[in-house]
């Protein structure tokens, strides 16, 4: 890029990276009632009504996720790309080092057929697969929610339970502290292994330290990442022109 180019980015970039910051107060100056709008970019976390959401600062939440409305979310906790917890009908709680990954919803019910309110509670150390469904249900901590399981409104995942993956739990079933259920509708299948419950704890220690690298990732500015995809091309051709070198050298007569 030619000076005058690199000069041109560098305006157009704060132009916006202004625009934006002007956007955010805008925001804050118009407090709950800026979700009125009828056009609105992709938020992050959004209000819905009088309720807004509550992030600890130590959480992750991914640029393309949505925190809408009532939804507290822990230290430690990540919420990955594509994800939606919406607490608009009722609350959600997510508690320390969850980790509800990519393409994940999490919703509430206001009441069901037995007049019954519904939050939906996530307590800590919770790894919840891909694409999986949460709704007006309680996951306690250190339970896995495996990729694309459905749990249901008022049912119940006991401490150290495993759903597996692709599983329909249905409405007010309870699943038992270290037991694996499966299936459609989910049903027991047999106890948690000493195996299984060390890679649930793993999992969710491991989500979370990941989480620390895509949020420091996802901080970065244009600048910084245009200058990263620099660097990593020129110590690619480095790489490759030294290893041609050493090659050569090989060859090289005596």
């Amino acid at each position: 890029m030619s000076s005058i180019g690199r000069a041109f980015y560098s305006v157009g970039f704060w132009i916006r990276e202004t625009g934006q910051a002007l956007d955010r107060l805008g925001c804050r100056l118009q407090g709950k009632n800026h979700f009125r709008e009828q056009l609105s970019r992709h938020r992050t976390l959004m209000n819905v009504f009088d309720k807004s959401p509550s992030v600890d600062k130590h959480s992750f939440v991914a640029p393309s996720a949505s925190i809408i409305g009532n939804v507290h979310l822990g230290p430690g906790s990540s919420i990955w790309y594509g994800c939606v917890l919406r607490g608009d009908a009722n609350s959600i709680t997510v508690g320390a080092g969850t980790n509800i990954l990519d393409n994940s919803l999490v919703h509430v019910a206001k009441s069901n057929l037995s007049g019954k309110v519904l939050p939906t509670l996530i307590g800590d150390n919770v790894t919840v697969g891909n694409s999986a469904v949460l709704h007006g249900c309680t996951v306690e901590d250190e339970a896995y929610i495996g990729a694309g399981a459905t749990v249901l409104d008022g049912a119940h995942v006991e401490k150290h339970a495993i759903v597996e993956a692709g599983a329909l739990v249905r409405q007010n079933t309870r699943i038992p502290s270290g037991e694996v259920w499966g299936g459609n509708p989910a049903k027991f299948l047999r106890k948690v292994t000493e195996k299984e419950r060390a890679f649930v704890s793993s999992s969710a220690v491991d989500h979370s330290n990941l989480a620390k690298v895509h949020a420091a990732e996802s901080a970065k500015n244009l600048d910084e990442t245009d200058f990263q995809k620099l660097l990593y091309k020129k110590n690619a051709r480095d790489a490759e022109y030294d290893s041609l070198l050493n090659d050569h050298s090989l060859n090289v007569p005596k």
